[in-house]
């Protein structure tokens, strides 16, 4: 048995089917996890995050400590609300997570992954020495991801008025409180929405609110297909300890200048921008019928050979699509081993659909 979060029993409530998801047992879908990614992308739907790890950091240097942890600059969020995203890295470069930075009132808030928990909270221990830091996570708050074009609109109706004059004021890339919920405009769907962080007792009457006024409850399945076609990034497959954010489509997310900024990992990253970057992480779309995975190989001609990193049908565009880190040399055209044939594929920019436009 893994472990739960308190949606746990509305979960089998709904129907959904459970699977392990980094030893959390996780809602796959309710019944078709096609009809919840449409769902997502026509109206809107609700996730269970409650996995994931929140962390409060706070202290004199919390500033400080999160400009040498992070490859992008905390010192960018200007205002309280204000996020960023961001990769951690260790001193060859690599990604030892990713995750969404908020400056708040008396700190930061990060939230990191669920499979990375452990190996995050240690390397940010190891890492505190010399600071007046104090890192404090929060495993008594739930999290729900309510995404789509319409949720903003539906789960003002639901709240109170000063949460919702909140939700309808919230610039993207921003995370307010309003007592004891913090509520945010990320997202990982590549659609509009909110995340509410909230006392996890409080959790399963809310989403079963947020279910009872029509927004759709929303697995793992749907969410995985979701962020593929919006190009973002699932750590474990598409970035990981042995490749930078370089050779991951997150180049942009690194915060080089100042020069005097001494962040975890930097000396790997400009030898290796002064060597020259040799991969680039793109996007493939297969024209004929097939379904592209993980770890399938990569041929493009006269120049070398790459691999999948994440593929799926993609339910918006009817297609396979999938992120592959290639030679950077690739062009517009290669071909993708499947079961011992190669099928030519397209080669386009990572991000597949946004706000519902498909884009490629």
């Amino acid at each position: 048995m893994g472990q739960r979060t308190p949606l746990y029993d509305l979960h089998l409530a709904l129907g959904a089917k459970m699977v392990d998801f980094g030893g959390w047992d996780m809602p796959l879908h309710y019944g078709s996890q096609v009809e919840e990614h449409h769902q997502v992308r026509r109206d809107c739907g609700v996730f269970d995050v409650s996995h994931m790890t929140i962390i409060d950091v706070a202290g004199n240097q919390a500033k400080a400590w999160l400009r040498h942890l992070l490859a992008n600059d905390v010192d960018r969020l200007q205002a309280p609300g204000k996020a960023l995203y961001s990769a951690m890295l260790n001193e060859s470069g690599g990604v030892v997570d990713d995750m969404l930075v908020y400056l708040t009132e008396d700190g930061y808030r990060l939230v990191v992954n669920a499979s990375t928990r452990d190996k995050d909270l240690a390397w940010m221990q190891a890492h505190l020495a010399g600071f007046d830091v104090q890192v404090q996570e929060r495993p008594e708050l739930a999290m729900l991801a309510i995404q789509g074009p319409l949720a903003r609109q539906k789960v003002a109706e639901l709240v109170s008025q000063s949460r919702a004059a909140l939700i309808q004021q919230l610039k993207p890339f921003e995370g307010q409180t309003d007592g004891d919920w913090f509520i945010a405009r990320t997202g990982y769907t590549g659609e509009d929405g909110l995340e509410i962080i909230l006392p996890a007792e409080r959790a399963p009457a809310f989403f079963n609110d947020l279910v009872g006024a029509g927004i759709a409850p929303s697995g793992l399945g749907a969410r995985d297909t979701l962020r593929l076609e919006a190009g973002m990034n699932l750590y474990g497959q598409d970035i990981d300890e042995d490749h930078s954010p370089l050779v991951s489509n997150m180049a942009w997310t690194l915060a080089m200048a100042p020069l005097e900024r001494d962040f975890i990992g930097r000396t790997a990253l400009q030898a290796e921008q002064a060597g020259g970057v040799k991969l680039k992480l793109v996007g493939l779309v297969l024209e004929e019928r097939g379904v592209l995975r993980a770890h399938q190989v990569v041929r493009i001609a006269e120049i070398g050979e790459g691999e999948i990193t994440s593929g799926s049908f993609s339910p918006t565009l009817s297609k396979s699509i999938a992120l592959a880190r290639v030679p950077m040399a690739t062009a517009d055209r290669a071909e993708v081993e499947i079961r011992g044939k190669w099928y030519p594929v397209r080669v386009v920019k990572p991000t597949f659909v946004r706000h519902g436009k498909i884009l490629i």
